[in-house]
């Protein structure tokens, strides 16, 4: 995906189409549930990232309230 947006931007056009899921072809009913699956497997993986990236900022929030508790006691 990086690389097709990448030579999007080079040549100055519009984004090519995206490909067909490989082995699928397109106006078969097993070729449109191949298409629906990876999509929804894609969607997915961006919830997974989103989860992830919000567990780390909790884990750095925490380290910093912990680190910040630790050196308050050191000073007080």
């Amino acid at each position: 995906m990086l690389e097709r947006t990448l030579a999007r931007f080079r040549r100055g056009g519009p984004a090519p189409a995206p490909p067909w899921p490989a082995g699928a072809r397109p106006g078969t009913p097993e070729g449109a549930f191949q298409f629906v699956v990876e999509e929804r497997l894609a969607n997915l993986q961006r919830q997974l990232d989103e989860v992830k990236a919000r567990v780390n900022g909790l884990l750095f929030l925490l380290a910093g309230a912990v680190a910040s508790e630790f050196i308050l006691r050191l000073v007080a």
